[in-house]
């Protein structure tokens, strides 16, 4: 009987611990999370602690002197919102190695657990037991399994890995805890990496193979024995770059670039490459805003000087040998000339993007649809949230301690707001998407609604009702002295998505808005409003019309006292129109969303565009592309004479834990990478400043939260 009962909540504790597992996340997603940039980026303007910047060959890369806590963050930072790490990745890393290559164990980086019990150090050292071959022997192969134990670390620090990759005797080694917490070790043999020159290395996981690419040559394939782990728990961990978070394991070598790709083979994106020794996917902006030099030898950056007599470093005296020549400092992007006793600006400091740091996590009472800013005088700044709650959105206020629950306000599945002035009024419409059927369960309507500010109640009270369908967006624009609406209704009932959408102008008589005119839309998702010197424009993004996403969306310009239409863009369910200006130049970016035709497959990975006015053709062309994962929201913004362009990339195919990205503009090059911001189901970006601080808020459609981050600039 006891052995029954034995049974029985075996049985039970084995239900429980697979409910269990069922519930736990795993991480998916494609887009490249560079490590190296992370840790970084934290503070560009000194180096992180324990590294140094090196030049080998005319190319930078850094070189770690002490495992500092500078160069360890914790996983769930940059693996945003699940637990278990991705049963298929790549790793992809460029690195130097001397020709006195490191007898004992360097790690390149490590992801290590939480403290717990000490377990025997032969079981990292030593191979848990998978052993690796392939039709490449001599190249691959795994190591053997001693029988001798060596001694149990105190701090079990041996018993923490969850993964790593180092070099042990000339042999690149990757290792990983496997079945029943052993750590299994596979060793690349006969790579040729400890040369003293720069490699690039792609080490892609699959679910039953394994393929390493170094310098888009010939890939080796192996089948291991036992598959990587689709189970490998990453709660609490941590990643350490450069070491395992010890002395011992110091990388002894340069490293330039690493990089972590979940859910997909990376060689595809850097192969074949011009330089394949230095083939690149994300490599730190740090190593590239200086020309490379063509030094052969290793050199400190920060001391380097060029033939051409300019100096490039962060702390430089200006003498008398000195006078007539030129400093120039990376960091503030200076360029000085020395007279002899003081340095004079040449190019005068700008204020700068440094890095980005969170400020503020938000919890809403329900998912966030959009975010719109705004002034109150005497308040000061406010943000109206849409939720997709039916009981109601909220306004919240801007305070010392972040954005306050100011006002409550009942909504049904509020989709967007936006905030206009008349004169010294100021107002609210929102766009409801719930139809109310009380009192007609056949309607198919919805009713957006207008709230004015009470100076007397210090409140947003109802205004004016109008009948809307599944509205997705307002805009208020000024044209002439008079004030207008315009409302994206997305469709009517469930399936019609091709109807009017409407422009609405204030009657000062009536003191309510009326319909001007009706634009026919498909799956109307927004509208931007731009002026270009007299020229008034008006663009919708048109996202669906009942069989597919690839459409037309349009841009209006205002002739005669209505809208007529001035040029057709082809768009991918187009979510979002930015229209920015940089200096003289007119630019429109759209936010495509995917792909889709009939019952065929919906494709998230997909291009946005920026466009650029040319004035002599009087037409937008196309100026760049950026690949973005089912993108919802573009936000422009500048910061002293630099500029930028951040994405709300909400979805991959699989994962709404995203990484939403910061893009700089850089000139010719147009917009590149700058930061990654880790994000979930990202549905709006805004950017505001207050009190000399600059910031970014972004919302999430997928969880009852919105974060506030800093922009620290120098």
């Amino acid at each position: 009987m006891s052995t029954l009962i034995f049974m029985l909540f075996l049985l039970l504790g084995l239900r429980v611990t697979e409910t269990a597992t069922e519930t736990w996340r795993q991480c998916t997603g494609s887009l490249p999370l560079d490590l190296l940039s992370f840790v970084l980026e934290r503070d560009p303007s000194k180096l992180v602690p324990g590294v140094h910047m090196k030049q080998a060959g005319g190319v930078r890369g850094i070189h770690f002197s002490s495992p500092d806590t500078a160069l360890s963050f914790p996983s769930s930072q940059i693996l945003v919102n699940c637990d278990l790490f991705p049963k298929e990745f790549s790793i992809v890393l460029t690195l130097k190695v001397t020709d006195g290559a490191p007898k004992g164990n360097e790690y390149v980086f490590s992801l290590m657990g939480p403290k717990g019990r000490p377990v025997d150090q032969n079981k990292e050292e030593n191979d848990g037991g998978s052993s690796l071959k392939s039709n490449k022997e001599s190249s691959i192969t795994g190591e053997e399994q001693h029988s001798q134990k060596t001694r149990v670390k105190s701090d079990g620090e041996h018993g923490r890995l969850i993964l790593g990759l180092k070099f042990s005797g000339k042999r690149l080694h990757f290792l990983y805890k496997g079945h029943r917490g052993v750590v299994e070790h596979w060793v690349f043999r006969g790579t040729q990496l400890a040369d003293s020159q720069w490699h690039t290395l792609v080490l892609a996981i699959g679910s039953h193979h394994v393929k390493l690419t170094v310098d888009c040559s010939s890939p080796v394939e192996i089948i291991p024995s036992r598959p990587f782990p689709s189970d490998l728990n990453i709660q609490g961990s941590r990643f350490h770059i450069g070491s395992r978070g010890l002395w011992k394991g110091l990388f002894s070598g340069l490293l330039r670039q690493l990089v972590l790709v979940p859910g997909s083979d990376a060689t595809h994106q850097i192969c074949p490459s011009s330089d394949p020794q230095l083939a690149a996917l994300s490599v730190p902006p740090l190593f590239l805003d200086l020309p490379a030099t063509g030094a052969e030898d290793d050199r400190h950056v920060n001391t380097y000087e060029t033939e051409a007599r300019v100096s490039v470093g962060l702390e430089k005296s200006c003498s008398e040998q000195l006078k007539g020549q030129l400093w120039f400092n990376p960091l503030k992007k200076g360029l000085y000339l020395c007279d002899g006793t003081v340095w004079i600006t040449v190019l005068e400091d700008r204020k700068r993007l440094d890095y980005v740091l969170e400020h503020q996590v938000l919890t809403t009472s329900s998912e966030t649809h959009d975010i719109e800013l705004f002034q109150v005088p005497g308040m000061g700044l406010m943000a109206a949230m849409a939720h997709r709650s039916t009981s109601g959105s909220a306004v919240y206020l801007w305070t010392k301690k972040g954005f306050q629950l100011y006002q409550n306000i009942s909504t049904n599945g509020a989709l967007a707001w936006r905030h206009f002035s008349m004169g010294n009024k100021i107002y609210l419409v929102v766009s409801n998407s719930g139809g109310d059927r009380r009192f007609n369960k056949e309607s198919q309507a919805d009713f957006s609604v207008i709230y004015k500010w009470s100076k007397r109640r210090k409140r947003f009270v109802q205004f004016q009702t109008l009948q809307t369908h599944c509205a997705r967006d307002w805009e208020a624009f000024n044209i002439d002295g008079h004030t207008y609406l315009a409302v994206a209704n997305h469709r009517q009932g469930d399936k019609n998505h091709t109807i009017d959408s409407v422009i609405y102008r204030w009657n000062k008589l009536s003191k309510s808005f009326e319909v001007h005119q009706m634009l026919q839309t498909s799956g109307a998702y927004d509208w931007e409003f731009f002026t270009v010197g007299p020229y008034y424009f008006l663009v919708v993004a048109n996202a669906f019309d009942g069989v597919t996403t690839s459409l037309d969306s349009v841009i209006y310009v205002w002739v005669n006292g209505n809208f007529q239409v001035f040029q057709k863009i082809k768009t991918f369910c187009a979510t979002d129109w930015e229209m920015f200006q940089i200096d003289s130049r007119v630019f429109l970016v759209v936010a495509n969303g995917h792909r889709l035709h009939g019952n065929g497959p919906s494709q998230y990975t997909i291009n946005s565009t920026i466009y650029e006015l040319d004035m002599s053709a009087q037409l937008f062309v196309r100026f760049q592309d950026i690949v973005t994962y089912s993108a919802v929201d573009w936000e422009f913004f500048s910061l002293g004479q630099e500029y930028f362009l951040v994405v709300a990339n909400s979805f991959n195919g699989e994962s709404y834990s995203l990484n939403s990205i910061l893009y700089r503009w850089q000139g010719y090059e147009g917009f590149v990478p700058v930061h990654w911001l880790p994000t979930i189901g990202c549905s709006d970006w805004e950017f505001f400043s207050a009190k000399g601080e600059s910031y970014l808020i972004y919302s999430s459609a997928k969880a009852p939260l919105s974060k506030v981050f800093m922009l620290k600039t120098y």
